[in-house]
């Protein structure tokens, strides 16, 4: 069946800020003397786990992780304001998508990050919604964000394709049961994709893959 529906992840797929959420772990956990190697950190997100396994591990009390939890959160907002996060050609690809399908984004960022980090930029304009971390039951790697997202569409499975970069969102297309395409990315490259349907390198040959289907 042609698709109708794209469903796309945020980070690391529309922007480029999946590097900038580690170093912001990485800062958060070295003020409490605790190393966060980035193999580590790609086993855990690869699972929908979270870096403060790693604080747990040592024992650091909850109190004193709730603290830095809530520091990594502005060393992150810090980051995605001041740094470069915008991915080549993006907005062109969406413009032409555009005119022949109907686009949502749905994100296991917080609200609060997400509109910090569309605000200024031009891609949610192409969008028919948005769906946050809070505006669903259980995050990726669940079904249920690209469940809410169908449901948003009142779409088939059959009508729908999932855009990702990481084993954890592609693991929830799939645990969906709607076909994914996996976009390269090197922040992500060791990730187990074998379940994706299709794979691209680069996100502007999404248009010749989807003629193709």
């Amino acid at each position: 069946m042609t698709k109708k529906f794209l469903l796309f992840d945020n980070d690391g797929v529309l922007v480029e800020t999946e590097n900038w959420y580690y170093e912001a772990n990485v800062k958060a956990l070295g003020e409490i003397d605790i190393e966060l190697t980035f193999d580590v950190y790609m086993e855990i997100m690869a699972r929908g786990g979270t870096a403060w396994e790693v604080a747990k591990a040592q024992n650091i009390s909850q109190s004193v992780i709730d603290a830095q939890r809530a520091k990594r959160d502005i060393y992150y907002r810090e980051f995605i304001s001041s740094e470069h996060i915008e991915i080549d050609g993006i907005v062109d690809t969406l413009e032409e998508l555009k005119k022949d399908y109907k686009m949502g984004i749905i994100t296991t960022s917080r609200r609060v990050d997400f509109d910090l980090i569309h605000n200024d930029r031009d891609i949610i304009k192409f969008m028919d919604f948005s769906l946050c971390v809070e505006e669903y039951p259980r995050a990726k790697p669940y079904p249920d964000p690209y469940l809410a997202g169908m449901k948003m569409f009142a779409a088939s499975r059959a009508e729908c394709l999932v855009i990702e970069d990481s084993q954890r969102g592609l693991t929830s297309a799939v645990n969906a049961e709607i076909e994914c395409a996996i976009v390269e990315n090197k922040f992500t490259r060791t990730h187990d994709f074998s379940k994706a349907t299709y794979h691209i390198e680069k996100f502007s040959e999404l248009e010749k893959l989807l003629l193709s289907i």
